[in-house]
């Protein structure tokens, strides 16, 4: 067995620089071997367009080698934080490849011939949650620590208290989104199945060969888009009416094909008067305001109705609702950028700072948090509601809540986009089996939104069996989080009821909102929950609990044991990545928190002692466990300020006290006494390590990259410390 360590993106991608060296050099020590796999975004543009490269240029598709993979008994995998590319994130990523003499061709917004079409085709599939589907062939177990929680109870975050006053609110379609259009069936025999649209210009096949097996649930259901550009114009009246911020919370880099509509209708709405007026013009420009405002302004710049436009928008920001500002200081607000507006990120950074966000003068202000979709916007509601009632969280008093996921064989939404169409006309989107039955249909209008999604009978059993499993090692309350006024909720809820009566277990099932409510009033109390939930909601709560509790999620702990028999040990999630990595450029400080990774690195050895018999592997993990404890009750984490501790500092004290547990475990006296004389070495010259590695900071620096990361440079960068770096050589 080997060791798989992902190489990603953005601030995550700079810590591994650091900290792959010194899991390579302790895991080195015993014989664990250690492989990387590029799954950045770069790379996956890349190994999509080998005949466009020069032979000294091509990538191996790392994801597919990976895909197959996680599919064996012995996958063992730490994968960090990669980037889900919204459009904007990938044609800066093409420009940035471009640049740098890499021959591949431009993203075709409109394809007008095969080539295009087939371009565009490759450029999908690397679109969103292009890597999350293919590695998760497993179930999520994820959860805080008993030695993160404990820090975080005797360290609690800056709390902001909430206003009982506060005008905030949470605020979703009544009528015609996702939750109501649902339909969904339990297939009853293995069958293939495809998707057409039937229109008054005849019909098309869009998806055909979808394969569904016995007992998986198939639910489709549309968004109206006259519900949905109805809800923005209201929700912008009442948000002028009451002076509050207006503010969008999707996940258009998720959900890759149906998310950015819904931004797009947005931004075209607040700003109708600007495309009504210059429509001949945007047009012949190519804006999509499914790309943001940011790409409006920037190709307006050479266009000689630039200052009207430029007039018209200003106008708009002036007269109409107060839009959230993603940075004050810049400019860019709300709707600038489709992955900026992340709903899992930005609705709990929201809720701990007193459910309250910037306007473009940098103040807090209450704010209208649309959600339109009222799925999962009810879990954001209960929050708001709490608060309300019962004040501001204390992270001191909390309990935590854990979560146990379904996500296993692209479950639910998030393996959705090859089944996620915009209807060209009005007509009839229709699923129908290798018989021709018909097994759900929706009658849709022009431009409405159709997703289609599937959850396998094994995984969702998995799934059960997992919840039953973490409920009865801890013992705390768990929550089945399904609403059975939605059909696949119902289907779901049925399933679950009848492994509960096999099992003889008895968890309670509620509609999310309740289910939220019900586990705030818990960990309020000092108790732990578990929330066992579908895909979506498993994305939302490991954010949602962890930054209410922990004020980060970066710190939880996140298992995925394959349905195959291996895993994979996901370190913590990277909505802050990009300031990160903005300071880094300008400062030479990354406060990237590699805990994540330390705790996943810990969970992977432990797998691997299991799997081999490897009793090294074993002390290993057990020291790292001590040494990750002692690294939070020394406050090592990164500070947010330069010339203080940072990202590279934090790796160099992990490194310190797991040297220090090896020199004192009493089960292998080789490693022992190896391990005391680099702890004395290490110890001996910790000040001037620490020196070295403050001095570099305080400057510019060249990553020779954004997306495309110059290894050099960044391995430079993150390792300025010549002493520890020569006596981590000594271990290897």
């Amino acid at each position: 067995m080997k060791i798989t360590y992902t190489l990603t993106d953005e601030s995550p991608a700079l810590a591994t620089y650091s900290f792959l060296p010194i899991v390579q050099a302790f895991l080195g020590k015993v014989g664990i071997p250690v492989e990387t796999s590029d799954i950045s975004l770069s790379a996956r543009v890349l190994a999509q367009f080998p005949e466009s490269l020069k032979e000294s240029q091509r990538v191996k598709d790392a994801l597919k080698e990976l895909g197959e993979l996680v599919n064996t008994p012995d996958a063992n995998l730490i994968k960090t934080p990669n980037i889900s590319a919204s459009i904007p994130q990938l044609k800066a990523t093409i420009k940035e490849l471009q640049g740098k003499g890499f021959a591949i061709p431009n993203f075709p917004d409109e394809p007008s011939n095969t080539e295009e079409k087939t371009i565009k085709e490759k450029y999908q599939k690397v679109l969103g949650s292009a890597v999350n589907p293919v590695l998760r062939q497993g179930n999520s177990d994820r959860r805080c620590t008993k030695a993160v929680k404990e820090y975080a109870k005797k360290n609690p975050y800056r709390i902001t208290p909430f206003d009982k006053n506060s005008k905030t609110r949470v605020s979703y379609i009544t009528k015609g989104d996702f939750f109501d259009n649902e339909k969904a069936i339990l297939i009853k025999d293995s069958t293939t199945a495809k998707i057409e649209f039937i229109g008054k210009n005849g019909s098309e096949i869009l998806k055909e060969n979808l394969k569904l097996d016995k007992n998986e649930i198939l639910d489709a259901t549309f968004m109206s888009v006259k519900a949905l550009r109805a809800f923005y114009a209201e929700q912008i009246k009442i948000c002028k009416q009451e002076n509050i911020l207006l503010s969008l919370h999707l996940k258009a880099t998720m959900m890759k094909v149906s998310d950015p509509v819904i931004f797009g209708h947005a931004v075209s709405v607040y700003f109708e008067e600007l495309f009504d007026a210059f429509s001949e013009e945007l047009q012949k420009l190519g804006v999509n305001p499914n790309n943001g405002v940011s790409e409006l302004l920037t190709k307006i710049e050479n266009s000689p109705k630039k200052q009207e436009i430029l007039a018209k928008y200003n106008e708009i920001l002036d007269k109409s609702a107060p839009l959230s500002m993603v940075n004050s200081d810049k400019g860019i607000t709300n709707l600038h950028v489709p992955s900026d507006v992340i709903v899992d990120a930005s609705m709990p950074a929201m809720l701990k700072n007193g459910a309250r966000l910037w306007d473009k003068e940098g103040k807090e202000c209450d704010t209208n948090a649309l959600i339109p979709d009222k799925t999962y916007a009810t879990i954001y509601e209960a929050v708001v509601e709490d608060l309300r009632a019962n004040g501001t969280l204390n992270p001191s008093e909390l309990g935590s809540v854990s979560n146990v996921g379904l996500m296993a064989k692209k479950a639910q939404e998030y393996g959705s986009h090859d089944k996620t169409f915009i209807a060209k006309e009005d007509g009839i989107f229709k699923i129908t089996d290798a018989q021709g039955n018909t097994l759900l249909e929706h009658n849709v209008e022009k431009g409405d939104i159709y997703r289609a999604n599937t959850a396998k009978f094994d995984a969702v059993q998995n799934w059960i069996d997992l919840g039953i499993e973490r409920a009865d090692l801890t013992g705390s309350k768990a929550i089945f989080w399904l609403d059975a006024k939605r059909p696949s909720n119902k289907i779901m809820a049925d399933l679950v009821q009848a492994r509960l009566k096999e099992k003889g277990k008895d968890i309670a099932i509620l509609a999310p909102k309740e289910a939220c409510l019900e586990s705030l009033k818990l960990i309020r109390a000092g108790k732990d929950a578990i929330s066992i939930t579908g895909n979506v909601l498993r994305d939302y709560l490991t954010d949602l609990f962890p930054i209410l509790e922990l004020g980060t999620s970066a710190k939880m702990l996140s298992v995925v044991p394959m349905l195959n028999g291996g895993a994979m040990f996901e370190t913590g999630a990277g909505g802050s990545a990009p300031k990160q990595v903005e300071q880094l450029v300008e400062e030479n400080h990354l406060r990237w928190d590699s805990l994540g990774e330390f705790l996943a690195l810990q969970a992977s050895l432990e797998f691997y002692a299991q799997k081999t018999n490897n009793k090294q592997a074993e002390i290993l993990a057990n020291c790292l466990d001590s040494a990750i404890g002692k690294w939070l009750n020394n406050n090592k984490a990164p500070s947010r300020k330069v010339k203080e501790d940072d990202n590279r500092t934090s790796h160099f004290y992990l490194a310190l006290y797991l040297t220090e547990a090896l020199a004192n475990n009493n089960q292998d006296s080789a490693l022992q006494s190896f391990f005391k004389g680099i702890f004395e070495e290490l110890n001996a010259n910790s000040s001037k390590i620490h020196e070295e590695f403050i001095q570099a900071q305080g400057v510019k620096v060249d990553l020779g990259g954004y997306y495309e990361l110059d290894a050099k440079k960044c391995s430079e960068i993150m390792r300025p410390s010549a002493t520890f770096n020569a006596i981590l050589a000594k271990i290897k």
